[in-house]
């Protein structure tokens, strides 16, 4: 598009023309080039008769030369129209030219073009405007523009990164892509040497554990010493607990001072039995010389068995050895001297433990705590409420009350598991049933009479008929003996069933498993007496009162009855 505005506007005749243009037409007008083409073309001629334009070549010379021929300035040039005063009719267009005009007509032989049609001038736009009725107010200078500069981000790096990922990341938007690409492409480079870094610690960690394990087998690690000295250097009270494997015996000795190393020990060892419990054993003594230590029960502390039926008080038999109790028995198992230390319990405290703490703190089960609470300040409430078995491991530090505590709570479960708190035929509760299965205990050596025996007592307390069992007269009595006499008949003592209805108000000794189950289910009968007859216990039983006085008499004539025999 040309920079000269209107150059292909068709002038009105007599408008004016520029010298160039004058100039142009003068010379095309001498080369009898006639009028000019309404759409002048450059390098075009005047139409033939056919009325096609002859075609002139490019190169063709133009009139006057090329160097003397230069391109009009075909430039519309605007006129400029002054502001018209109020009033006055503008000017219009400029006139044609009259015939004295000397001009040229630039299209001779044709018909000038109509001139153009004139428009009424419009009153409107010579108006002089009406005075505004306001002020504009003056304009303020323009307010600096507050500016914002968002600050570029700094590059980041990772403190941890590898060389090639300390590269700065830039956060253009045309590197956005590739920035992230290169992120992940460094996060795939860091989890690889983070795997690789786990495998290599994983086969370090196999291979070490390998290594180690076949030279331990190999014995490379094993510490085999062994002290020389049996006779020691001090004692020292050493616990093994139950279940304990030999490996971890010795163990335990090592950290004592026992012996010199497990491997020592273990070798002497060999396969010899060895039982958990608290040991009195000597410091600084070969391995074979606390293998020796460790067998028996010379040298063990703690272990307490107590035989079914055994008291609480110690007391005096017939032929004048002593049954001791089982306080004196639990005092003596857990008493031991160290380095000249003697520490441990009295049977005395013992009792007095038992008389006065509360059945809570003595371990004393639900079923039996009213029986227990009724007899308070007397030791004897507890009888019965410890289980004659083979306590393997009392620990000799505890207090009186603990160890109480100890073996009741103990007993409490050995006699649930023997059923003594489930529901049974006889009708009695957990409490009574133990009670009436201590006299049993005591009435017969043969274990086969026991469920005659617990048959007799419910027999007879469904006829409300005294026991009259010579066990619960021994119970007080400072001499025990089978062949009861004297004041043991007329005691009057609440264990006494010659002088109370009923059974006795405590068990009158410790309960047995054979016993106890033998009571809970006793064999159908209708026996209500029973005696031993001879030495070997062999005891007849009937339902009828001058059959059992015949039967005693066999007793008085076997000496096993001395009392009331004719």
């Amino acid at each position: 598009m040309s920079d000269q505005p209107n150059r292909h506007r068709r002038r009105a005749p007599g408008e004016d023309q520029t010298p160039e243009e004058a100039d142009r037409l003068r010379r095309l007008l001498e080369n009898g080039g006639g009028a000019p083409q309404r759409h002048r073309r450059a390098g075009r001629g005047r139409p033939d008769d056919s009325g096609v334009l002859p075609r002139i070549p490019r190169d063709a010379p133009r009139p006057g030369g090329d160097s003397a021929w230069q391109e009009p300035d075909r430039r519309a040039r605007p006129r400029v129209i002054p502001p018209a005063a109020p009033g006055q009719v503008p000017p219009g267009p400029p006139a044609p030219p009259s015939a004295g005009d000397t001009r040229r007509d630039p299209y001779p032989g044709e018909n000038p073009p109509p001139a153009p049609r004139r428009l009424p001038p419009d009153p409107r736009r010579y108006e002089t405007p009406p005075a505004p009725s306001y002020v504009d107010p003056p304009l303020s200078p323009p307010a600096e523009e507050q500016t914002t500069f968002i600050a570029r981000p700094e590059p980041t790096t990772d403190p941890d990164a590898g060389p090639d990922e300390r590269r700065t990341r830039r956060t253009a938007p045309g590197r956005a892509r590739g920035s992230r690409s290169s992120a992940h492409m460094t996060r795939r480079k860091r989890r690889r040497r983070i795997t690789l870094a786990f495998v290599l610690v994983f086969m370090v960690a196999v291979v070490g554990a390998l290594g180690y394990t076949g030279l331990r087998m190999t014995g490379y690690f094993v510490n085999d010493d062994n002290y020389s000295n049996a006779s020691g250097t001090g004692d020292v009270l050493v616990q093994i607990p139950q279940d304990s494997s030999l490996t971890q015996f010795g163990q335990i000795l090592q950290e004592k001072g026992v012996v010199a190393s497990v491997r020592a020990f273990t070798d002497a060892a060999g396969n010899a039995p060895i039982s958990a419990g608290f040991y009195k054993l000597r410091t600084g003594i070969p391995a074979s010389t606390a293998v020796s230590m460790l067998g028996g029960d010379s040298n063990r502390v703690g272990r307490l068995v107590i035989p079914p039926g055994r008291q609480l008080d110690t007391k005096q038999t017939a032929d004048g050895s002593p049954s001791i109790g089982i306080f004196e028995m639990l005092a003596q198992a857990t008493t031991v001297t160290i380095n000249g230390q003697r520490d441990g319990v009295t049977a005395e405290e013992l009792a007095q433990a038992a008389a006065t703490a509360s059945p809570a703190d003595l371990g004393v089960p639900s079923w039996a705590t009213d029986a227990v609470s009724a007899l308070d300040g007397d030791h004897r409430r507890i009888e019965g409420l410890i289980a004659p078995v083979a306590w393997e491991a009392i620990d000799p530090s505890l207090t009186p009350v603990q160890m109480l505590r100890y073996l009741i709570s103990g007993s409490a479960d050995m006699f649930s598991q023997w059923g003594l708190t489930e529901p049974n035929q006889t009708g009695l509760t957990p409490y009574q049933t133990l009670v009436s299965a201590s006299v049993v205990e005591k009435e017969v050596a043969d274990p086969g009479d026991y469920g005659k025996v617990a048959r007799v007592i419910v027999n007879r307390l469904g006829k409300n008929q005294r026991l009259e069992m010579d066990s619960t007269a021994n119970y007080t009595a400072a001499v025990v003996n089978i062949d009861v006499s004297g004041d043991a008949y007329t005691a009057p003592t609440k264990w006494n069933t010659y002088q109370v209805r009923g059974l006795p108000v405590t068990p009158i000794g410790s309960v047995g498993k054979e016993p106890l189950i033998a009571t809970e289910a006793p064999p159908e009968g209708n026996w209500i007496y029973f005696v031993a007859v001879d030495s070997q216990g062999t005891t007849l039983f009937t339902d009828n009162y001058e059959e059992h006085l015949r039967n005693r008499q066999k007793a008085c004539d076997n000496k096993v009855l001395a009392v009331g025999c004719r």
